[in-house]
């Protein structure tokens, strides 16, 4: 875990970058300039400016409220800051390569597959998936087929995938409500005929329309 003076410093950076990314309104310390809008220095001279003068003729200038920024960190700031980053990257590197040795997670392309090795109806890996930010392992493609089938090996136990069967019988799509565009069906699957509306991939990578009560091994991807 980060120290809170570790991230009170990358908090310190994040603010350093978007206010040194703030144009500077001529004249106005503090505000954006705007393309197109005379600064204030311009202002001089031009004798109608609808809405910005008053009764008495005399100009009014809306009240700015002054914009105050960092003006940059010290450089022994800079030095920590780019340690905790790099040691933090080592640190997530070796927690990486320790999931990955243990066949918990697996990289493919954008991807990261995981598994808790829990056995649980649908349902419940769904929210395990959710609740951890990503969503039920859904194969695209062969590539994330063996990918996911890989868990499925070490495991040796049938696992859920992120897809069920729609409104119209024996069409089946992604949680998002997409049709499904890649399968990879078992020998004359699916045939529940609306009584399984859930797909379960076998120790061989095939799949299987299921029932959406049974224990089946969460595999979420991120």
């Amino acid at each position: 875990m980060l120290s809170y003076s570790s991230y009170m410093l990358i908090a310190a950076a994040a603010l350093l970058v978007t206010c040194n990314a703030l144009p500077k309104y001529p004249g106005i310390p503090g505000l954006p300039s705007i393309p197109g809008l005379p600064g204030r220095d311009n202002l001089k001279g031009q004798t109608r400016l609808s809405g910005l003068r008053g009764a008495s003729g005399s100009l009014v200038r809306p009240p700015v409220k002054q914009l105050t920024c960092p003006q940059g960190l010290p450089n022994s700031l800079n030095t920590e800051l780019h340690k905790v980053l790099v040691n933090l990257k080592h640190r997530l590197s070796r927690l990486k390569g320790v999931l990955v040795l243990n066949g918990n997670i697996r990289e493919v392309g954008e991807k990261i597959l995981a598994t808790n090795g829990k056995k649980v109806d649908f349902a419940s890996a769904l929210a395990s998936c959710e609740e951890a930010r990503g969503t039920l392992a859904t194969p695209m493609n062969e590539e994330e087929n063996k990918a996911i089938l890989g868990i499925v090996k070490k495991y040796n136990r049938y696992a859920y995938l992120g897809i069920k069967e729609g409104e119209d019988s024996g069409q089946f799509k992604y949680l998002n409500g997409m049709h499904v565009n890649y399968t990879k069906w078992h020998q004359n699957e699916p045939n529940g005929k609306r009584t399984e509306k859930c797909v379960e991939m076998y120790t061989d990578g095939s799949w299987n329309d299921k029932r959406c009560n049974l224990p089946r091994l969460t595999i979420c991807e991120f």
